[in-house]
């Protein structure tokens, strides 16, 4: 763990080691307890398109599958 400082300007400085691992934007998330950064790719899309390689179906597949199960999420 690793502990930072705002700056009289309400600056945040992450130290070298994160930077250097999870690069320069981020996106700040408000959480009941806290806030998270969520490091953003330089790449967005082609973050994506890595994570999901391995999925087999296609964008309208999944779109229908969720429809589904909102439906049957909805009537219970």
């Amino acid at each position: 763990m690793s502990e930072a400082r705002l700056d009289d300007r309400g600056r945040l400085t992450l130290p070298k080691e994160f930077r250097e691992r999870y690069g320069d934007r981020y996106h700040v998330v408000d959480l009941h307890d806290g806030i998270k950064l969520v490091p953003i790719d330089d790449d967005p899309l082609a973050a994506l398109r890595e994570e999901f390689e391995d999925v087999e179906k296609s964008a309208e597949e999944l779109r229908s599958g969720a429809r589904e199960t909102a439906i049957d999420e909805a009537g219970q």
